[in-house]
């Protein structure tokens, strides 16, 4: 039978396309692969075979998908006691761009390059990708927290002084996960010379895995990633009200669901391939995503899907859907992946990454990685992301 994602897929969001289903699975069946999106190295985008005695324990009562017994929020290995203040010298401004994927990434290295050059931070405005797309930080995220969270760590200001010219402000650009070598060497001399400047971070690599080398700046961007933003007030009630409505609408799943990040219009850009050297893929498009999902073991008789539009709340459509391309409903869609009870990313990257991040500092480890396997009858425990079933997320080394 011929399959039109859009009779079968619903919650879907511009930019980030996922899946919010409650009461799907009957079997359980996940497999993994390995491979790299284009333009984004070493994505953990693989998964191994564990016991169901290892890492992550399902319910042995519940029959009806892979819902995980509930686990603790692991606490936070970092102390803010531990951060001994530093005189401010200059400024540090930078913008946060690309969607909240990358803003997590993007406000880590500003906050862990200002602590070292010892630099106040100034606010950053957010950016998206059309021009002039430019919101207040406040629009999206709460100052107080960020503010307060980052106490003793570095000093943050709303904005430059007056008398400050552009001119003045010197470009500095910085690749993801700096490390204080190349602090050292290419943006102190930089901030000596001219006491302010402008961080354009890029990603050299899609990589959020642990590493094992350790340095004094750690603690400072655990901190930064995964203890200082947070969605302001109105923005949080929208994400809450529609998880409500979502549990709702999942009662057969006793309230639980599963978000599936497909980016679809990213794959109808560049196309799903399998990769040359190893043939496995680094995605699943829709059509797979929905042909994967009929074939022996899951997504039947849950024919009435919520679409997004029918979730979120009446009176804030106007504000969160303004655009093709709203910032808010980027934020909306990240945090309803990061807060869902099973996240099953269909594509490697930023936004699998730093989801798989946040699920890791709240708890919530359920990530499954689909995959097409002829003939093999796996069990959901084979198809754990690589960030949960080998424990290498640098997450992981934030929390205790």
């Amino acid at each position: 039978m011929g399959v039109d994602l859009r009779q079968v897929v619903a919650g879907v969001l511009t930019l980030t396309m996922f899946v919010m289903l409650g009461n799907m699975i009957k079997r359980d069946h996940f497999d993994s692969v390995e491979g790299k999106f284009p333009g984004a190295r070493d994505v953990e985008f693989d998964s191994e075979k564990v016991s169901e005695q290892g890492l992550v324990n399902f319910s042995k009562k519940n029959t009806n998908g892979p819902w995980m017994e509930g686990g603790l929020e692991p606490k936070p290995c970092w102390k803010e006691s531990n951060f001994d203040e530093v005189e401010s010298k200059g400024f540090v401004t930078f913008s946060l761009t690309n969607g909240p994927e990358y803003h997590v990434s993007q406000i880590a290295d500003a906050v862990v390059v200002a602590r070292y050059i010892g630099a106040t931070l100034v606010l950053p405005d957010i950016r998206g990708s059309k021009p002039g797309d430019e919101r207040k930080f406040e629009e999206i995220y709460d100052v107080e927290k960020f503010v307060k969270s980052l106490v003793g760590v570095v000093k943050v200001v709303k904005g430059l002084p007056k008398d400050v010219s552009i001119r003045d402000v010197a470009v500095v650009k910085v690749p993801n996960r700096v490390s204080e070598d190349h602090i050292a060497e290419q943006i102190e001399p930089v901030f000596r010379t001219n006491s302010i400047i402008r961080l354009a971070t890029f990603f050299p690599s899609v990589n959020m895995r642990k590493t094992t080398k350790t340095s004094a700046s750690d603690s400072v961007a655990c901190l930064a990633m995964f203890g200082t933003l947070e969605l302001q007030p109105e923005v949080n009630e929208v994400v809450d009200s529609m998880i409500e409505r979502l549990r709702t609408l999942s009662r057969k799943s006793d309230g639980r669901f599963i978000a599936v990040d497909l980016r679809v219009e990213i794959l109808d850009k560049k196309g799903c391939r399998g990769s040359s050297a190893t043939g496995t893929k680094s995605c699943f498009s829709a059509q797979e995503i929905a042909i994967f999902s009929e074939e022996d073991w899951i997504w039947q008789g849950y024919h009435n899907l919520p679409h997004s539009e029918s979730i979120l709340p009446a009176d804030k459509k106007a504000k969160f859907l303004e655009s093709e391309d709203s910032e808010f409903e980027k934020v909306i869609d990240f945090y309803m992946c990061s807060q869902s009870d099973v996240f099953v990313p269909a594509i490697s990257g930023l936004f699998y990454a730093n989801v798989a991040g946040k699920r890791i500092a709240s708890g919530k480890t359920q990530i499954l990685v689909p995959a097409d396997i002829s003939g093999t009858s796996a069990s959901v425990t084979s198809h754990f992301s690589p960030y949960i079933s080998k424990k290498n997320h640098m997450a992981h080394s934030c929390f205790c």
